[in-house]
């Protein structure tokens, strides 16, 4: 890792831990308006819902509206609970204007930025919308961490498209020989980065791949021993 200057950070589910928050955005909606819904169960059908939505966002199989709705309807729709569509967009609004305001972050994430700001340029390249990242940015206190911030939107193309690496180092004014990217999805993350031709790490934090070939962390501050 000599040769590495800058680092690329994922911010959903490496940094900003969007499964907590989530939690808390939707359990705000559930008791000022559905309060016979346990939150926790529904989380438990919406996170692969939603996960399986985004693979489909990522590859521009559906677009970002259609992901709003359908992580919803389709949630809903497993859970056996009669919601008109009026009500999904009004819960889908509030949950994406609640959802900034939480600012739970993964263990040890100010810890490592903070050990890794000094000795490397950090910089952030996610797929998530303009606006609601921002705002995530700023109330988790990482604002400050980081010198450009990529979103899919600016780049015209999400993780794993090369032009969204490409368009990143560019705006950080390096070369890829000398990035990494950490992030926490394999295809998106690791593998766009590793064949765009940067270095990549995955973040497991649950233990839950087994990738040879790979480098792997399950806990950020493990980047200590490698960067």
């Amino acid at each position: 890792m000599k040769n590495i200057t800058d680092i690329f950070f994922d911010l959903d589910h490496t940094l900003w831990d969007f499964d907590r928050n989530s939690i808390l955005a939707f359990d705000k909606i559930f008791r000022q308006h559905y309060p016979t819904i346990d939150t926790q169960k529904f989380i438990e059908i919406y996170a692969p819902i939603n996960q399986a939505c985004w693979k489909l966002y990522q590859v521009d199989k559906i677009t970002h509206e259609e992901l709003r709705y359908n992580r919803l309807r389709q949630s809903f729709d497993a859970m056996d609970y009669n919601i008109s569509d009026e009500e999904i967009n009004r819960i889908s609004h509030d949950y994406i204007e609640f959802l900034p305001d939480n600012n739970q972050l993964f263990d040890g994430a100010i810890e490592i930025l903070k050990y890794l700001q000094p000795k490397y340029n950090l910089h952030i390249i996610t797929n998530g919308f303009a606006e609601v990242q921002g705002k995530k940015i700023n109330n988790s206190g990482l604002g400050n961490y980081f010198k450009t911030i990529t979103n899919s939107e600016m780049a015209g193309v999400k993780k794993p498209h090369r032009n969204i690496f490409e368009f990143a180092l560019s705006l950080a004014n390096v070369k890829k020989e000398n990035a990494i990217m950490i992030g926490d999805c394999i295809d998106a993350d690791v593998r766009g980065a590793i064949e765009f031709g940067m270095e990549a790490i995955l973040f497991d934090e649950k233990g839950i791949h087994d990738v040879g070939g790979i480098r792997k962390i399950n806990h950020l501050l493990e980047l200590k021993n490698i960067l």
